[in-house]
């Protein structure tokens, strides 16, 4: 199996390194000049004690590097990160396909909804409600929508990663075909479970799951394709990352407005740029497939300062926004967020947004994502003030 065989490789790895540094030892007593006849007996037992002891750590730290290694490999597997190992567990594949690592943005987004309603009080009821919006946004249709992403991607992917679970083969079609049905038949139960349980007159979260589930699926297969196109596709990908799991938080816990959509639809050209990172990871094979990504369509250099500006300057113009009804206090928090981005933008991502666009996306994404629920928070408390 593969997993025997991946253990047989690191035992090999572990002897092959104990041998090498055996063999290192064992160079340095050679050229090392012999003792005087009288001490030969004892520098012996002690240079061979020092050898023994040398050999001994050499292995124990060769194998915690390795298990460090696996351990990280594993880690990255699960959470469908490049770099993870390979796997024959069916479970552990299809949970890598939903990448778990791109659900916290959507649960965050509801929570940020949640505090624009101005009506969240920490009640079991509410906690429960939370929790299901949640679980519809990240896990079941963040999960389709990546799911239906790699089965219309398994092409370029055979190029840009050939070892993800499909393009490997490790999944079957069948297999994969059926989970994107699961999660996205799961993910419309929630919503209107959600809408029968906040009592909606129309079923807004229903609605809001049907609009986003259309948006992923023409962002990832043909005949539109919107990630074909740079700025429709980036710009699809930054509000269902935004926007749509804003609204259902909000329209859960109160009344989702114009005035409030219309600022997250703004909000979302942030999202365009932070899906531009994600474009520079894959110029060689989207440009081979015809895939008109901005990296591809104006050059790493031009993209970049795309990238950074619509980041920079929609958060700009949230905080300035915040300030002309009132909420100075939040925009100036808002600020405060904004500066850290800028500063991990010229130490990270200017220099090389290819080698350092992971780094700089765990470096200043957290600033981001604390900005939006900033701006929740401004706008909640904007919205009871008035009803004052």
């Amino acid at each position: 199996s593969i997993q025997a065989s991946a253990a047989r490789a690191r035992a090999s790895v572990r002897g092959a390194r104990a041998a090498r540094a055996v063999q290192g030892l064992g160079s340095s007593a050679a050229l090392a000049p012999r003792p005087i006849a009288m001490r030969a007996s004892s520098f012996g037992v002690g240079a061979s004690a020092r050898s023994a002891r040398g050999v001994a750590n050499l292995t124990v730290r060769a194998m915690a590097d390795e298990e460090k290694e696996d351990k990280g490999a594993g880690v990255k597997q699960l959470l469908g990160i490049r770099g993870g190992e390979r796997t024959d567990n069916i479970w552990k594949i299809r949970l890598q396909l939903t990448k778990p690592v791109t659900w916290v943005p959507l649960i965050w987004g509801v929570m940020c909804g949640a505090a624009a309603s101005g009506h969240y009080t920490w009640t079991p009821e509410n906690v429960g409600k939370a929790l299901l919006c949640m679980t519809m946004s990240g896990p079941l249709l963040t999960g389709y929508t990546q799911t239906i992403n790699d089965w219309e991607d398994r092409e370029i992917d055979a190029i840009n990663e050939p070892d993800r679970p499909i393009p490997s083969g490790a999944i079957s079609e069948f297999d994969v075909q059926v989970q994107i049905y699961v999660l996205l038949f799961g993910g419309w139960a929630c919503a209107w479970t959600l809408d029968q349980w906040c009592e909606h007159d129309f079923p807004i979260v229903t609605a809001l799951t049907l609009f986003g589930s259309w948006i992923s699926y023409i962002y990832s297969a043909p005949p539109l394709k919107l990630k074909q196109e740079g700025w429709r596709g980036n710009y699809a990908l930054g509000a269902s990352y935004i926007a749509l799991p804003w609204w259902a938080g909000q329209a859960v816990f109160g009344e989702l407005s114009l005035d409030v959509m219309v600022m997250t639809v703004l909000y979302s050209i942030a999202g365009l740029g932070i899906a531009i990172v994600n474009d520079f990871k894959s110029i060689e094979g989207d440009r081979q497939m015809g895939l008109m990504s901005l990296p591809v369509a104006f050059g790493v250099e031009k993209a970049k300062w795309i990238c950074v500006g619509s980041i920079d300057a929609t958060q700009l113009a949230v905080a300035g926004y915040l300030r002309t009804i009132g909420e100075v206090g939040y925009s100036n928090a808002l600020l405060a967020l904004i500066f850290p981005q800028i500063f991990f933008q010229f130490k990270f991502f200017l220099p090389d947004p290819i080698k350092n666009d992971v780094k700089y996306q765990a470096s200043a994404q957290p600033f981001l994502v604390f900005g939006l629920l900033t701006t929740g928070l401004a706008w909640g408390h904007h919205i009871n003030a008035i009803g004052a």
